[in-house]
C-alpha cells in the first residue's frame, strides 16, 4: 500500500532546493508511487518465478521471505504477562492462494529424519541470522522456546518490539499490534500562541505553554508522576500500551524549559515560534539532539493555529470576496484567494511572496490590494502611500496595468520616463508635501538608490516586482531596499524563490527579517538540515512556506479559470547607442521631408524606408547598421528577452519569437541559447520547404527544442506548432491580422494548455505610438487599417509625422 497522505507531504517537502522543486507535491508523489508499483507488478509477472524470483533480482538478501513468522499479541486477560508471543511458518497455500501459517513446532515433525534436515535448516536460516544481532532471538532460539507459544512482561514484549528492524532484516515475517506503528509516547509539547499581545507582525508576542501530552492530549499532574517514577519501556496509560523512555523524556522537558526561561515571562515572538515549528530554533546539544527529536514536539495553538491554516491554506477561507470599488475588472477565483492572503498578511504586519506563473495576473492583485487597502484607511490622517519598485522595463506595463484596472488609484512615477525632472526635486525638498494624497508611488531599482529620502518615509508597503533583483545580499540596491521601513513587505515573483539556497535568504531578509536568522545562523541551520539522514529540507520549507503563494498554470483549478489566450504588452527601454541613432534619424527625416523635390511617391518611399530605420534601431543597433555583434546590453528589447526567457527556462516551458527581419533571426537564436543552455530553431522566409516539416516536428517531439524563432510571414501561416505555451512578437508587423495568424500557430483550437502573448514596445517611440494608434481603431469598421499602420503614417502631414516618430528620451531610458 502507498504511504499515507501525512507521509507523502514530507516526501514532497523534503525535495531539496532546484529547479521546477514546486511541481513536487503529494499528488505527484503519490502518483509516482503508482506508476513505480504498477512497473513492479509488470516485472513480477514476466518472472520465472513470480513475485519471489523478482525479489530475488533486486536484493539477493530477499530469502524466504514469509516462510517463518513471528507474532506478538496483546493477552488482555493475563495482567502479570499481557502480552504472547508464537513464532510460525507457512508450509502451503490455501486454495484462495494465501499462506496459512502453522506454529514452528509442526516444523520438527514435518521436517523429522536425516533426508529433511537441510530444508529445516533453510526454514530456520532467517532465525539464526536474526540471533546474531538480537540477543532475544538467539535466547529464544537456544533455549529452543521458539517452537513454543510464550507469556511475556511488558518488558521482554518491548525488547522484541525494538528488534523488529533486526528480524525484518534477516528475513523474517514479523506481525505486531497495530498501534505499535505509531510508536505512541508521551512527549513534551511546546504550545505556541494559545494567546497573543503586543501587536502585530514578526515580533508579536506569544504565549509559550510546556508540558506532557499523549496523543495531543494533556496529562495530569499524576499521570506524569506515575511516569517518572515508573520503569521504561511499555507502560499502561490511559487505557493504551505507550513506549517510555524517562531519561530522554527528561532531557526533552529540560531542554524546552530553558528555552523557555531564554524567552522570559512575556513570551515568544512570532517569527521565533515559526522557527521552532519548523524545526529551525535553538540550537539543540548533541547529546540532547535525539531525544528532543524524538520525545517533544512542537505544536501551534489557539490563534497562532487559526492563523497559520489560513497562511497556509488561503483557498479555503471563506470570508467575503475582496472585490474593492474602483477595481475595473472581474477577479478570477485564485486570483480573489491571492488578494485576500496578501490582505491577511500584510494585516498582520508579515511579508508576503506572490510567487504565481507568468501571466496569471500578479499585477491586478496587487492594485486590487492597494484599492482595497485605501478604503480601509479612508479618512485616516496621515496614511502613507505604497512604494512600488521595479526594473524599469516594467514601468510602462503597471502604467498600463494601472490605466485599465484601477485608474483612481493616485500614482506618483518617480521616473524620468513619465515625470520631468521637477517632480523628482520637488519629491526631493519636501517628499511629503508632493505625496499627500498619493496612494502609491513608482520607481526603478537603479533609480532608488539615487533618492535617499525613500527611507526617510515610513511606508504603507514596499512592494518588489521581480524580486529576485535583490538575490544578491551585497549589491548596493539590495541594502537600500532591505531598510525601507514599511507597515509590510510584498515581493512579486514569477521565476522560483526555492533555485539557490542564499538567494531565498536575501529574499527573506527583507519580507521578515529574522525569520531565517543572520547570514551566518543561516549557514549554520543548513549545515544542519544537510547532516539530517532524511527529510533534508522540510523544515525549511515548513518555516518558508506560510510566506509564499505560489500557483501554477499546469494546476486544473487554475487552468480551468483562464483564457485559452491572454495577450500582455512588453514595454522596454533604449540604450545610449540606441537612443542616438534614433534621434539622428529624425533629424534626417526632418531634413528629407524638406527637400523641395521630396513629393508624391518619393515622399511615400521616403517614410516607409525611415518607419524600417526605426523599427531596426528599436530592435538592435547593429541590425540598422548591418554589423553582426549583436552585444545584448546595447538593446532594451535585448534585456527584456532575456528577462522574459529566463522565466520560460525556468518553468521549462517552450516560446515561438516571431521577428519580421530575416537577419536577426539567427542573433536571437543564438542570444536564447545562452539563456536556456541549448540550442532551438530558427525558420524564416530562406528556410527550404521540405525542410520546414522536420523543423516543426522537432518542434512539437517530446523534449523537443526549447524555442523556435521565425519570421513572422514564414512562420505565420501553414504551421501547427502547439507545444508553444508563451508567443513573443519582438517586434510588431503593425497589422493586427497578421500578428493574430501567427499567434495562432501556438494558440490552436483544442489545445490543451494556455497561451501567453508578449508584444515588445519600446516606450517613447514610434512602436509605442503606433499601438496607440491601434487600439484607438478597434471597433471601427474592419478594413481602416487594412495596409497596414505604415499606410496611415505617410498620408499624415509633415509636421504630425514627425511628432509622431519623435523620440522622448526621458520615456524611452532604459534606467
Amino acid at each position: 500500500p502507498p504511504p499515507n497522505p501525512r507521509r507523502l507531504e514530507e516526501l514532497a517537502a523534503a525535495v531539496p532546493p532546484m529547479p521546477g522543486g514546486e511541481y513536487v507535491t503529494a499528488e505527484v508523489m503519490a502518483a509516482l508511487w503508482g506508476r513505480l508499483d504498477a512497473r513492479m507488478r509488470e516485472e513480477a509477472a514476466e518472472a520465472a518465478d513470480g513475485v519471489t524470483g523478482w525479489l530475488r533480482t533486486r536484493n539477493p538478501a530477499w530469502r524466504l521471505v514469509g516462510k517463518v513468522c513471528f507474532h506478538l499479541a496483546e493477552n488482555k486477560r493475563n495482567p502479570e504477562f499481557p502480552f504472547a508471543f508464537l513464532a510460525t511458518y507457512a508450509p502451503r497455500l490455501s486454495g484462495r492462494g494465501r499462506a496459512q501459517h502453522a506454529p514452528l513446532a509442526d516444523a520438527l515433525r514435518e521436517f523429522a529424519g536425516e533426508k529433511n534436515r537441510e530444508a529445516l535448516l533453510q526454514l530456520l536460516s532467517p532465525v539464526h541470522r536474526a540471533s546474531e544481532k538480537s540477543p532475544l532471538a538467539k535466547e529464544l532460539a537456544d533455549s529452543g522456546k521458539v517452537f513454543h507459544p510464550q507469556a511475556w512482561t511488558p518488558a521482554t514484549a518491548y525488547r522484541f518490539l525494538r528488534d523488529v528492524p533486526i528480524f525484518e532484516e534477516a528475513g523474517l515475517g514479523v506481525r505486531v499490534p497495530n498501534w505499535w506503528a505509531r510508536r505512541p509516547r508521551p512527549l513534551a509539547r511546546a504550545g505556541i500562541g494559545k494567546s497573543k499581545s503586543g501587536g502585530l507582525g514578526g515580533k508579536a508576542l506569544l504565549s509559550f505553554d510546556l508540558r506532557l501530552s499523549l496523543n495531543g492530549e494533556t496529562l495530569s499532574d499524576e499521570e506524569v508522576e506515575a511516569i517518572m517514577a515508573g520503569r521504561d519501556g511499555l507502560v499502561l496509560l490511559k487505557g493504551q500500551w505507550v513506549e517510555v523512555d524517562r531519561e530522554r523524556l527528561a532531557q526533552a522537558l529540560e531542554h524546552w524549559r530553558r528555552v523557555k526561561r531564554e524567552f522570559g515571562a512575556e513570551g515568544i515572538t512570532f517569527l521565533e515560534g515559526m522557527r521552532l515549528l519548523a524545526g529551525g530554533g535553538r540550537a539543540v546539544p548533541d547529546q540532547e539532539e535525539a531525544a528532543v527529536r524524538d520525545w517533544s514536539e512542537v505544536a501551534a495553538d489557539g490563534w497562532f493555529g487559526e492563523t497559520l491554516d489560513r497562511l497556509r491554506s488561503p483557498e479555503t477561507d471563506a470570508s467575503s470576496p475582496p472585490v474593492p470599488p474602483g477595481l475595473r475588472a472581474k477577479l478570477r477565483p485564485y486570483q480573489e484567494t491571492g488578494v485576500k492572503w496578501l490582505s491577511f498578511l500584510a494585516g498582520l504586519g508579515l511579508g508576503a511572496c506572490l510567487a504565481d506563473d507568468m501571466g496569471l495576473g500578479k499585477t491586478v492583485q496587487v492594485l486590487a490590494l492597494l484599492l482595497r487597502e485605501r478604503r480601509a484607511g479612508k479618512g485616516e490622517a496621515g496614511r502613507n502611500p505604497a512604494l512600488v519598485i521595479l526594473p524599469a522595463s516594467l514601468l510602462g506595463n503597471w502604467r498600463a496595468e494601472l490605466e485599465k484596472f484601477a485608474p483612481s488609484l493616485a500614482a506618483v512615477f518617480l521616473h524620468p520616463a513619465f515625470a520631468g525632472p521637477e517632480t523628482a526635486e520637488a519629491l526631493a525638498k519636501d517628499p511629503k508635501r508632493i505625496l499627500a494624497g498619493a496612494d502609491c508611488v513608482f520607481t526603478s531599482y537603479g533609480l532608488a538608490v539615487r533618492h535617499r529620502w525613500l527611507a526617510d518615509i515610513h511606508w504603507r508597503f514596499v512592494i518588489l516586482d521581480e524580486a529576485q533583483a535583490i538575490k544578491n545580499p551585497n549589491t548596493r540596491q539590495t541594502r537600500l531596499v532591505k531598510a525601507l521601513k514599511a507597515d509590510a513587505r510584498l515581493a512579486l515573483t514569477g521565476t522560483p524563490v526555492e533555485n539557490r539556497l542564499s538567494d531565498l535568504w536575501s529574499l527573506f531578509d527583507f519580507l521578515n527579517p529574522g525569520l531565517l536568522g543572520g547570514v551566518k545562523e543561516f549557514g549554520r541551520f543548513v549545515g544542519r538540515l544537510e547532516s539530517r539522514q532524511t527529510d533534508k529540507y522540510a523544515p525549511l520549507r515548513l518555516l518558508t512556506r506560510p510566506y509564499i503563494l505560489r500557483r501554477l498554470k499546469t494546476d486544473p483549478a487554475i487552468a480551468a479559470s483562464l483564457p485559452a489566450k491572454t495577450e500582455v504588452k512588453a514595454f522596454c527601454g533604449l540604450s545610449k547607442k540606441q537612443a542616438a541613432l534614433y534621434e539622428q534619424s529624425v533629424r534626417e527625416l526632418e531634413a528629407g521631408l524638406d527637400r523641395p523635390e521630396t513629393g508624391g511617391i518619393k515622399r511615400q518611399g521616403l517614410v516607409l524606408s525611415f518607419l524600417l530605420r526605426f523599427k531596426q534601431i528599436c530592435n538592435h543597433p547593429d541590425q540598422w547598421l548591418g554589423q553582426t555583434g549583436y552585444a545584448p546590453e546595447e538593446s532594451g528589447k535585448f534585456a527584456r528577452l532575456k528577462e522574459l526567457a529566463e522565466e520560460i527556462a525556468s518553468r521549462r516551458e517552450r516560446c515561438l519569437v516571431f521577428t519580421q527581419f530575416r537577419e536577426i533571426t539567427s542573433p536571437l537564436a543564438d542570444f536564447l541559447a545562452g539563456i536556456f543552455g541549448r540550442p532551438g530553431l530558427v525558420l524564416h522566409g530562406g528556410t527550404p520547404v521540405r525542410e520546414r516539416r522536420k523543423l516543426t516536428d522537432a518542434f512539437q517531439a517530446d523534449g523537443g527544442p526549447p524555442f523556435f524563432v521565425l519570421s513572422l510571414k514564414a512562420g505565420g501561416a501553414g504551421l501547427n506548432l502547439a507545444a508553444a505555451s508563451q508567443v513573443i512578437h519582438f517586434d510588431r508587423w503593425w497589422n493586427p491580422a497578421v500578428e493574430n495568424q501567427a499567434t495562432d500557430r501556438a494558440h490552436r483550437i483544442g489545445q490543451g494548455r494556455n497561451v501567453l502573448v508578449h508584444k515588445f514596445l519600446v516606450r517613447g517611440t514610434i512602436e509605442e505610438r503606433i499601438d496607440r494608434l491601434i487600439e484607438d481603431k478597434r471597433g471601427i469598421a474592419a478594413g481602416v487599417l487594412e495596409g497596414g499602420a505604415e499606410k496611415a503614417l505617410t498620408d499624415m502631414s509633415n509636421e504630425e509625422l514627425l511628432r509622431f516618430v519623435a523620440l522622448d528620451l526621458g520615456a524611452a531610458a532604459a534606467d
